[in-house]
Order: structure tokens, then sequence, then C-alpha cells
């Protein structure tokens, strides 16, 4: 749960995520409820380093946080700039949770990733890279390079050989040009 192979570091990860609990006003049965649902979702983010556990330790301490500032910002007797308060804090707890979260899958190797393609020559019974995706207008197929395809697709990265085009599967035929 603690992403490591050594109990005392996931003893004291565990300990820092359940310390972050806004458990003050809370009964003891409460309590070790929170605590338990702690370990819980620690287990369920199923960290696989000390990086991701330090990630996800931070990511229930956000979230508590957050939900600590919408609660109390919701408390019938709460002043308007007390309200104001609590929403806005808990607003960029919810971007700092969104900015730990992205930084976990980029580090899972879940973030987006872009390929830039400056430069492509097919020659003559060559290979070329390309990928289908939905048209974006109603103008008819665009040309790439040399290449119109038929289906009425926009093409950019898959597999062109000898005009026909294999993406996930399902081929699709293309004109030369």
């Amino acid at each position: 749960m603690g992403g490591s192979a050594s109990d005392h570091w996931n003893n004291i990860l565990v300990n820092q995520a359940t310390s972050s609990l806004w458990v003050a006003h809370s009964e003891e049965e409460e309590q070790d409820r929170q605590r338990s649902a702690t370990v819980v979702a620690l287990i369920g983010i199923r960290p696989k380093d000390e990086l991701e556990a330090m990630m996800a330790a931070q990511l229930l301490a956000a979230h508590n946080a957050t939900m600590e500032c919408y609660r109390r910002a919701m408390l019938p007797e709460q002043t308007s700039e007390g309200r104001s308060q609590n929403l806005n804090q808990a607003n960029k707890l919810s971007r700092t949770y969104a900015v730990l979260l992205e930084a976990l899958n980029r580090h899972r190797g879940k973030g987006q990733q872009k390929v830039t393609v400056e430069h492509v020559h097919v020659h003559s019974g060559g290979l070329s890279a390309l990928r289908c995706r939905p048209r974006q207008s109603s103008h008819g197929p665009q040309q790439v390079g040399n290449l119109t395809p038929i289906c009425g697709c926009v093409c950019g990265v898959v597999s062109m050989l000898e005009g026909i085009l294999v993406t996930l599967g399902s081929a699709r035929r293309f004109s030369s040009v």
C-alpha cells in the first residue's frame, strides 16, 4: 500500500495519509472508519514505488482538505464571506488534486503523448505511416502528401502498403494522385 518493500516506509506513509484527516470533532468509531477508508484508498491507488505512494498520500490529503472546505462552506451558520473563502480554497485544492493526478498518470506512462512528424518521404513501393481520424469538414477527402483517401477521412500516423491503409484491424483503400 506504500509502494515499498520496506514496512517502515509503508507505515510512515499510512500515518502521514491518515494524519491529513480532519477528525477533531469525530467520535472514535467515526475516526476508525475514516482511517480505514484512507488505507483502503491507498490500496486502491496501488502505488508501484515510493514516488507513487507519496503522490497517492498527497492526493488523499488534497481530497480530504477539499471536502472539508466544501463542508464548511455549506454550514447553515456560515457567513457569506466564510462561504466564499471556503469555496475559493476548495477550488484551489481541487486544482491541486487534478495536477497531482496528472503527475501520477504521467509517471505511470498514461499521460498524453504527442508525436510530430516534420518530413515524410515515400518512394515508389515504399511504406508510409498513416492513421485515419474522423473528418472535420464535408468538403470531400483531404489530400495528404501524394495520397488522397477514398474513405473520406483526414489522415495523419499506422501503416500504408500498396494502397491499403490498415487501422486497428480494418483496411481502407487509398488512391495515388
